[in-house]
């Protein structure tokens, strides 16, 4: 957890979700946050976080080791949810 004082929010003028958004998309177009990981930090959706990458012309980089682990993600969560019905 990081703590950003109130004081440093006003000379922003920024919100704390603001400072979350721009963290993520500075570490995504760093390469060092996956596209997944910097969507949660922003606390944003899929949709959201590719609409507001697509608004400041910022180019994706989804590559296959996301990919690979997408596939992980999703037979982790079938595998739940096969689970919950029986």
């Amino acid at each position: 957890m990081v703590l950003i004082e109130d004081e440093i929010l006003r000379y922003a003028k920024l919100t704390e979700q603001e400072i979350r958004t721009e963290l993520a998309i500075l570490l995504y177009t760093q390469k060092r946050l996956s596209f997944g990981q910097a969507r949660k930090l922003a606390g944003m959706t899929y949709p959201e976080f590719e609409k507001l990458l697509f608004e400041r012309k910022i180019v994706s980089h989804y590559d296959i080791a996301e990919f690979e682990e997408d596939l992980k993600m999703m037979k982790h969560l079938h595998d739940l949810q096969d689970g919950s019905s029986q």
